[in-house]
């Protein structure tokens, strides 16, 4: 505390501690605490909701370097008598401060993964336990699951855990744009996690409503932003370097490692600002063991001592990484997710007028055996070709942009014999139309016996690399299926990277609809990362092939994911030639296509392949071997077998990449038998994440908890909140008090508007019931936000309901219980806390007037007959003010049980926060930038250990029935 506040220091607080749930005063009012957290300047930073009348409701921070806040003195605790029936405002008061309580650093397993809206499968939950295992100085994690295993739902299940534990009250989500949308939908509709989303149009509303200058970030507390908006660092380089977030997100982060671009300059703004840091990639390698030590440094910069060499032991705790083939995913999900299909392959003869410009690129253009081309571009060549294999749309504007390249260059000498080349191809192309093209017709042949056009449901997905062939086809496909007039229209959506963030959504949204009228999605490589295409779709045809084993499978898990009730299929339309020594489909695309289904089925990912980890390395790789003669399968052995000859990446290859899949599923710590997979460590010491967090509760689960709050604190809800509840679907409805609509400004804003929430709330605790809305949902035109929300503990009626109990209690006041105890036993809360104002230790205790403590508060209620059975006789055997004088007595009693228990307690925190620090000191750093890192890290893991006195709170007071027959005191 301040030097303001000793006059108000309580016995046994700590310094700057301000627990969620307690009252402070400040400023002549009286607040509850919903947070609080240390800062580097201004001492601890105090979140709160007004409690006393004239700020009631209203929600505050304060710092206490800059305001008196003054922590309510339990010595000067006032004794009331509980006049509610059955003590519903007792046991309510109770549990709502067990609720509002972080849960400590030391307890490491899950408190809230069965209470979400998702199936209940343990692959998805061990990145959480990972990040909380303790065996990382913070929570910090590379989630590298292939394609459509559920990172998202892995990173809600571990922001959620954050959250519990009093870490995760500001959050920063980074994804690319297209999937903004889709993520913050998943958070809030799974986890009631909500995220408002600062894209391009958002970050300008937002500019408009709040002051000059003001730092958009701060407005709210948890925000979803796209990397492509954020990565202009000069326009928010500023913002972002005065704020520090609890956790922070980076989807599909393998953009990051290369030093020096935007993106990676965003990383390095953002990692030394948060304490989580989870990235995300379902291909985080780029071959290449220096820029992976550099993205796996965001994470723990003294992970690795030599980025050039290391071992996969060595990170084995910031990295998870699993394949639908891994055993542990391939038992959880029988029967709840469809294997894919084959990769089939459909040969459309070239036309006339196409081979005639086969017949042009292989006698003038490609190196033949002679090895000239008319270009001196060496790589041009394969970018007619592969321009011409997309479309004659697409190789008329290479053509045209190539033509006034060489234009512009002037130099007739040196361009004269390619222009007149290039100019030979405009005159083969121009004519072309899609009666001329063998796959346009191969195409709606396919798609008419999938069943696509006027009168079907189905849908489907076509990937094309060139914007200039999606947009060929919007224009000719529609009518070719025979949809007319405005249907025609309707039914098509093109996206591409040439869409603002809000189109690229709105296509995904459209597409996902069940009711929407799209049935063809025409789609670029930028729908190949992140994006949930398989909702209402499960077809899925290559129009063209791209050179990239990862490219392919990429695109292939659009629809190929879990969710999927139908097996995925996939066709490849794959165009061939008659012409001597053309390289038609046949000799890239199709073999590419076989050796990427040959991967994923062996080993759930074609990522290794090559060795080469990048979609762009790849296709370079590839186009270069071609130049030499090699064929597809020479050039990915040769490839491969050139990463494996360096030793340096054949250790972290095989272990991270090569195996992957081939474990059997488990945990490596030495208190759980089974062996993990490889390079997904996630057991914390002592066993932590083989179960859930023991969490105490005193009502049995968070519905009766509501119920009886709503009771309790709108005794007339029926006519002040308009409610209305449906017994037999757990459906509750009703209109939100003013304090609540305020709440809901951090609920995505499309959700509010859409489903008029300021006017009504649809919540339950029926999940069943939540999921079919969910479902229904996605089966509208109008909305994809579901009208029926999951009532989690983390949704903010439960929050909001907890706080309106919390603050029914006056100042300084605590409660009598008449319970069937031999003597009074006051309830004590005793909260241990780190350097940076993190509970280590939380205790609940009840310390009898002798002196004995016992540090199960809720074990102690229950047998003391507290619950929503017992009659309150309205009658206790002492006066409150004799009650209150045994207060000093309990609460010194109960410091030192602390003080005694505290180094057996603080042993499970220390043994790795040690050994992390024995790791730092072997870490020779020779810059002066990296000895100020080890000496920031130093500090850091000294930081976590408990220090000071514990804060502790005097909660009820447990007294014996005079009336009741006499027991003898406790002598435990």
């Amino acid at each position: 505390m301040t030097a303001q506040q000793s006059s108000t220091a309580p016995v046994g607080s700590g310094e700057d501690q301000f627990p969620a749930g307690a009252q402070v005063f400040v400023r002549d009012e009286v607040w509850l605490v919903r947070n609080s957290v240390r800062t580097e300047h201004d001492g601890a930073k105090v979140d709160v909701v007004g409690v006393s009348d004239f700020v009631r409701d209203q929600e505050a921070v304060f710092f206490t370097g800059l305001d008196t806040v003054e922590l309510i003195d339990p010595r000067r605790t006032k004794l009331v008598q509980d006049e509610s029936s059955n003590f519903r405002r007792s046991r309510l008061f109770l549990e709502a401060v067990l609720r509002k309580t972080a849960l400590p650093q030391s307890e490491r397993r899950l408190a809230l993964a069965d209470s979400f809206l998702l199936d209940s499968l343990p692959y998805q939950r061990r990145p959480a336990e990972l990040a909380l295992s303790g065996r990382n100085l913070r929570p910090r994690l590379l989630i590298a699951d292939v394609v459509g295993l559920g990172k998202t739902l892995e990173i809600g299940l571990t922001l959620a855990e954050l959250i519990r534990r009093g870490r995760g009250e500001r959050i920063l989500v980074v994804t690319p744009q297209h999937v903004l949308e889709q993520f913050q939908h998943e958070l809030w509709t799974r986890f009631a996690i909500p995220l408002v989303r600062l894209d391009s149009v958002g970050i300008e509303r937002i500019q408009r409503e709040i002051p000059a200058g003001r730092n958009p970030f701060t407005y709210f507390r948890r925000v979803i932003v796209s990397i492509d908006t954020l990565k202009n660092t000069d326009q928010y380089k500023h913002h972002l370097e005065r704020i520090n977030w609890d956790a922070v997100v980076i989807d599909e982060s393998h953009n990051l490692i290369n030093r020096g671009s935007l993106r990676n300059q965003l990383a390095q703004i953002l990692a030394p600002r948060t304490d989580a840091l989870i990235l995300a990639s379902a291909t985080p390698h780029n071959g290449d063991a220096k820029s992976f030590a550099e993205l796996i440094g965001l994470l723990d910069p003294a992970a690795i001592r030599d980025p050039e060499h290391y071992r996969a032991e060595d990170i084995e705790h910031l990295f998870i990484r699993r394949t639908k083939v891994s055993p542990e995913v391939r038992e959880q999900m029988k029967g709840q997710w469809a294997d894919r299909g084959p990769s089939q392959s459909v040969r459309c003869a070239a036309a006339p007028a196409e081979e005639k410009i086969f017949k042009e690129l292989t006698t003038v253009w490609l190196p033949g055996k002679n090895g000239t081309s008319v270009s001196d571009v060496p790589l041009f060549p394969y970018t007619l070709l592969k321009s011409f294999l997309s479309s004659h749309a697409a190789l008329k504007a290479t053509v045209t942009a190539r033509v006034k390249t060489l234009e512009k260059k002037n130099e007739p000498t040196a361009t004269g014999a390619e222009l007149a080349a290039l100019r030979t191809l405009q005159e083969l192309v121009a004519p072309l139309t899609e009666a001329d093209s063998a796959k346009f017709a191969a195409l709606v042949e396919q798609l008419k016996a999938i069943g696509i056009g006027p009168k079907s449901d189905a849908r489907v997905v076509v990937f094309s690399e060139r914007v200039q062939t999606l947009e060929w086809l919007r224009t000719v496909l529609p009518a070719a299926l025979g949809f007319r007039g405005r249907a025609s229209e309707e039914s098509t959506r093109v996206m591409h990277g040439g869409l603002s963030d809000e189109q690229q959504m709105q296509c995904v949204e459209d597409f996902g609809l069940a009711d929407a009228p799209v049935r063809i999605l025409l789609t670029g490589d930028v729908a190949s990362e992140g994006v949930n295409l398989h909702r209402q779709c499960h077809q899925l045809v290559h129009y063209d092939v791209p050179w990239s084993l990862i490219r392919i499978e990429q695109r292939n898990g659009r629809i190929d994911r879990y969710g999927q009730a139908h097996q995925p299929q996939f066709r490849a339309l794959i165009l061939t030639s008659e012409v001597e020594g053309a390289k038609d489909d046949t000799v890239v695309a199709e073999r590419l296509l076989e050796r990427e289904d040959q991967a994923h089925r062996a080993l759930g990912t074609a990522e290794a392949v090559a060795g080469l980890y990048r979609a762009e390395a790849e296709e370079k790789s590839l186009i270069q071997d071609l130049l030499r003669g090699r064929t597809v399968d020479e050039s990915l052995d040769a490839r491969r077998a050139e990463a494996e000859a360096d030793a340096a990446m054949d250790d972290f290859l095989a272990d991270f990449f090569g195996s992957v899949g081939d474990a059997e599923p488990g945990a490596v710590d030495g208190d759980q038998e089974d062996a993990q997979e490889s390079g997904a460590a996630v057991s914390a010491p002592g066993g932590a994440g083989a179960g859930n967090a023991a969490v105490p509760r005193l009502f049995t689960s968070t519905a009766e908890f509501l119920d009886e709050a709503l009771s309790e604190v709108f005794p007339d809800a029926t006519t002040s909140l308009d409610l209305h509840r449906d017994t037999e679907s757990g459906l509750l409805s009703f209109r939100p008090p003013t304090d609540l609509v305020h709440r809901l400004k951090a609920l995505p804003l499309d959700y509010v508007r859409e489903q008029r929430l300021r006017e009504r709330l649809l919540v339950t605790f029926n999940r069943r019931l939540a999921e079919h809305s969910l479902k229904r949902a996605r089966e509208s035109s109008t909305s994809s936000w579901p009208e029926i929300s999951l009532l989690t503990d983390l949704h903010p009626v439960v929050e909001w309901l907890t706080d309106k109990v919390l603050v029914r209690l006056g100042r300084q006041e605590a409660l009598i219980i008449t319970a069937d105890v031999p003597e009074p036993t006051y309830l004590v809360q005793g909260v241990y806390s780190n350097a940076l104002g993190r509970p280590t230790v939380v205790k609940w205790m009840g310390v009898t007037r002798g002196g004995t403590v016992e540090d199960d508060m809720v074990g102690l209620l229950r047998r003391s007959g507290v619950g929503p059975t017992m009659a309150n006789p309205m009658r206790h055997s002492e006066p409150a003010t004799a009650l209150e004088a045994g207060i000093p007595d309990a609460l010194a009693a109960a410091e030192r049980f602390l003080d005694r228990h505290r180094d057996a307690w603080d042993e499970p925190l220390r043994k790795p926060i040690d050994d992390y620090k024995a790791r730092l000191g072997d870490w020779e750093q020779p810059t002066l930038a990296g000895e100020r890192t080890k000496k920031s890290l130093a500090s850091l893991a000294d930081s976590l250990l408990t220090t000071g006195r514990p804060l502790l709170r005097v909660l009820a007071v447990l007294v014996p029935d005079p009336e009741a027959p006499a027991r003898p005191p406790s002598t435990a």
